[in-house]
């Protein structure tokens, strides 16, 4: 969790969480309307995509705002990930993929990192929309090329989509189940057909994923892992490696869109290294003696106390604090509710009930975060006081499946006194328990089927461990026989693939504008298959219900209104207990980048916008790796 640079298309546990940073941002679909419309045919030319409204950038617009245009190329930055990779496909379900593989295909539109959910020219220059928008046609520009010179054509694109449709990651595969076909009309002529019905947000799915070269594919088998280097066409490719110790990607100096808007001032480094770690205490030790350059600092007691060393006393170190205009991540403990014992929200409630947030937050966390209550937080989708009209109108035809405090105030988690062991919330949880059918028997509790309630926590970090403990002390103080258990990162990733686990400390990034990815968190059809998002299991038709009008909505105020009143069903089944959060990043980093006036709204822009700065370099001396 402390890579700073989110990865579009690392499909494992901590991604997925929105496809882009420097490609797509999982967003919604809809054309920009005012974005230069020219009609042909019936058909809407735009020169980008958008959703619920116009595009911020005119057809002609040289650059982003957030960038410097006369940006110096050269140096390095790098970065620490947790875990470890073996592959360099992160686009199947099989293997540790590696990060940054994002970096090297290009896909036929990019977004904005000051929009959400915007997406313009790249590999198209421009796209053509049918009159009933199941029909988009791509103009790609001719001068695109793959790094070994060969030319990407509509061919490639319309293989890409193929493969990634039939052989790609299962995420993918569902997402993508509303393209009916992708056709190379010309080389410069991609025609893709959608489904009636289908999901808004495919278009612009369709548009952010990477193009793979078919002619390399011809001899390469595409769903195995592989350690070879991929031929792609984006700014930088692969270079020195070591497997799950390291990556580095090496800018490609003749990339054929250097010069496009949506790339100025971009792609500044000569190199992007990750370097991976198994220890978030190894890993910040590393970074003190300058093994990388760039840390996001994630542990609030290392913020608070951690940053007294030579390098920040002598001015190498810098730290600072960027505002995150982001909703905020759904991160918590997830419970399966696969597992028998977890299956009555009941017994979730009971174990919600012995989080001592309020004590957490002030011994362990210097008091640095607010407590997350929705599943929409930091945003006007979180479900607040009773249900509006609108909110009661797509309730109301549920009544009967819903629990009674949908149609009141949302759930909030219990506000502890902060001592650690709130008596009185665990003779509540206690009362929860044997309402449920559990058995006290002495100081233990028991299932309902008479077996011994345990309870394991799976990770595999250790940086929540402290955090986790002291909640699994009160659970333990409740009767539950409750442990923590760390697994190696790959272990990890296949119990969570065949969804082996009891209770997980997990993240998953929300939309800005949410839509297909509902599916994939919490959609039945998601619920058994393998590596989906569904952590939990949920698989109730009342969500099922409320997805498909949050997919359909055709304005963002109704839109607002669906996820409403999902939050309230969600936060009703008692699925999670509900972590913390803050809207900003916490960034050090030695003191050896040049970067724009301006920070992109929506990403610290690190990679994308900054720049190493030589003189900065020699003031400290500094050597770039």
């Amino acid at each position: 969790m402390s890579n700073p640079w989110p990865n579009p298309f690392l499909f494992s546990r901590r991604a997925f969480l929105q496809l882009s940073a420097g490609g797509l941002i999982l967003p919604r679909l809809f054309a920009g309307e005012a974005a230069a419309a020219a009609e042909e045919g019936g058909a809407t030319e735009v020169h980008g995509l958008s959703v619920f409204g116009d595009l911020a950038q005119p057809p002609d617009f040289k650059a982003f705002a957030y960038v410097n245009v006369d940006a110096p190329k050269g140096g390095a930055v790098s970065g620490d990930v947790p875990g470890t990779f073996d592959s360099l496909n992160a686009f199947i379900l099989r293997g540790d993929p590696v990060t940054g593989m994002d970096s090297v295909f290009d896909s036929l539109l990019k977004n904005s990192l000051d929009e959400h959910d915007a997406l313009y020219s790249l590999v198209a220059r421009a796209v053509r929309i049918s009159p009933d928008k199941l029909t988009y046609q791509f103009l790609l520009r001719k001068e695109t090329r793959f790094h070994d010179g060969s030319p990407l054509t509509a061919k490639d694109v319309a293989f890409s989509l193929d493969v990634l449709k039939t052989k790609g990651h299962p995420r993918l595969r569902l997402l993508l189940r509303d393209m009916v076909s992708a056709t190379a009309d010309a080389d410069d002529v991609l025609t893709v057909v959608f489904a009636p019905g289908r999901s808004r947000q495919v278009p612009l799915l369709v548009a952010g994923l990477p193009i793979f070269s078919s002619a390399y594919y011809a001899k390469k088998p595409f769903e195995e892992t592989t350690l070879e280097p991929p031929l792609g066409s984006g700014p930088y490719k692969v270079g020195r490696f070591e497997q799950g110790r390291f990556i580095t990607f090496d800018r490609v100096p003749d990339y054929w869109g250097n010069e496009l808007p949506v790339n100025l001032g971009q792609n500044n480094f000569d190199a992007i290294r990750y370097d991976y770690f198994a220890d978030r205490a190894v890993a910040f030790e590393g970074f003190k003696a300058g093994a990388y350059t760039v840390h996001e600092e994630f542990k609030s007691a290392t913020w608070a106390t951690g940053y007294d060393f030579p390098a920040i006393r002598q001015g190498f170190v810098v730290r600072e604090t960027i505002p995150d205009e982001n909703i905020s991540g759904i991160q918590g403990w997830f419970f399966n509710i696969r597992r028998p014992a977890l299956k009555d929200p009941r017994v979730r409630e009971a174990i919600g009930d012995c989080f001592d947030f309020a004590w957490t937050n002030k011994n362990l966390m210097y008091g640095a975060y607010q407590r997350t209550t929705s599943y929409f937080e930091n945003s006007d989708m979180a479900a607040k006081g009773p249900p509006s009209a609108e909110e009661l109108a797509l309730l109301e035809p549920f009544r009967d499946k819903l629990p009674a405090e949908v149609f009141g105030e949302p759930y909030l988690p219990p506000e502890t006194d902060g001592s650690g062991q709130d008596r009185t919330l665990l003779r509540r949880a206690n009362t929860l328990l044997l309402a449920a059918g559990c058995k006290r028997d002495g100081g233990a509790i028991a299932l309902p089927d008479g077996k011994p309630f345990a309870l394991e926590f799976l990770n595999d970090e250790t940086g929540l461990v402290p955090h986790t403990q002291a909640f699994v002390d009160n659970l333990k103080q409740l009767g539950i026989d409750a442990r923590i258990r760390i697994c190696d990162p790959a272990q990890y990733k296949s119990r969570l693939d065949a969804f082996d686990f009891d209770i997980i400390t997990e993240r998953l990034v929300m939309a800005w504008s949410p839509g297909e990815e509902l599916r994939d968190y919490f959609g039945s059809e998601a619920a058994n298959v393998p590596g989906s998002r569904n952590l939990v299991g949920v698989a109730d038709p009342v969500v099922d219900a409320l997805i498909a009008k949050a997919i359909a909505a055709n304005s963002r105020a109704e839109l607002v209104n669906v996820c409403r009143a999902l939050d309230r069903v969600l936060r009703a089944g008692q699925y999670w207990v509900p972590h913390w959060y803050k809207p900003s990043h916490w960034i050090a980093h030695w003191d050896v980048f040049g970067r724009p006036e301006k920070t992109p709204r929506f990403s610290p822009g690190i990679e994308s916008t900054w720049w190493y700065d030589d003189e900065k370099a020699k003031r400290i001396n500094f050597v770039s790796r």
